[in-house]
């Protein structure tokens, strides 16, 4: 090294930063009604996989409207939102007795199952050939998928925040509680029934049929 030459500077410029502990020191920290809510809400995702997808967008567009926001003020506001609680979860429960097939042209047709085969219900006029009608019939399974269906959509009814607010104005501790718990509990058990017993429907509000 020349005598002129300045040494170069080998140190680093360190930034300061904020550690974990001034990151979090600006957030409060959540209340058990919070995280229960946000377990309920992790949990009504998953179930929402499980039922028709029509009935699901109605409950969540409506639910809002009917309850006031979750403010029923008088006994007639709460009997429509039961009411219309009550025709969700049948409409669950008829939606799984429907199913679909291709005719001749590849366009999709849907039905409603019955003991014979399968009634075509959009006015085409199109028929299930008779040698495929036998797969269409109603089976006991149907009845067991559309029974877990109305559990499955009384699990998201109750986690709802609109439905809360209108039935249980001040929940309690417990109910909270409950209300956390019972979106994992249906969804797990639930889902691992219809693995087990796997439905070949493809009616209205569920994926198309590929038949």
């Amino acid at each position: 090294m020349d005598a002129g030459d300045k040494p170069e500077d080998h140190s680093i410029i360190r930034l300061p930063f904020l550690s974990a502990t001034h990151q979090l020191a600006g957030k409060p920290p959540k209340t058990a009604a919070q995280k229960a809510v946000r377990k309920a809400f992790k949990g009504t995702a998953n179930l929402a996989n499980l039922l028709p997808t029509g009935t699901l967008f109605v409950f969540h567009f409506l639910s809002p409207i009917l309850t006031h926001d979750g403010k029923c003020t008088s006994g007639a506001t709460r009997d429509l939102a039961a009411a219309f609680l009550a025709s969700c979860a049948v409409s669950c429960f008829v939606l799984c007795f429907t199913d679909s097939f291709r005719d001749d042209n590849g366009k999709v047709r849907y039905g409603i199952a019955t003991f014979r085969g399968l009634l075509v219900i959009d006015g085409s006029g199109a028929a299930v050939p008779s040698d495929e009608a036998e797969k269409f019939r109603i089976r006991f399974v149907d009845f067991f998928h559309a029974l877990i269906s109305v559990v499955v959509f009384a699990a998201v009814a109750i986690s709802d925040d609109n439905v809360i607010g209108c039935f249980y104005p001040k929940p309690s501790p417990a109910v909270v509680e409950f209300v956390a718990a019972v979106p994992v509990a249906v969804g797990s058990v639930c889902s691992a029934l219809f693995v087990l017993f796997p439905s070949r429907r493809h009616g209205i509000g569920f994926p198309i049929s590929r038949r």
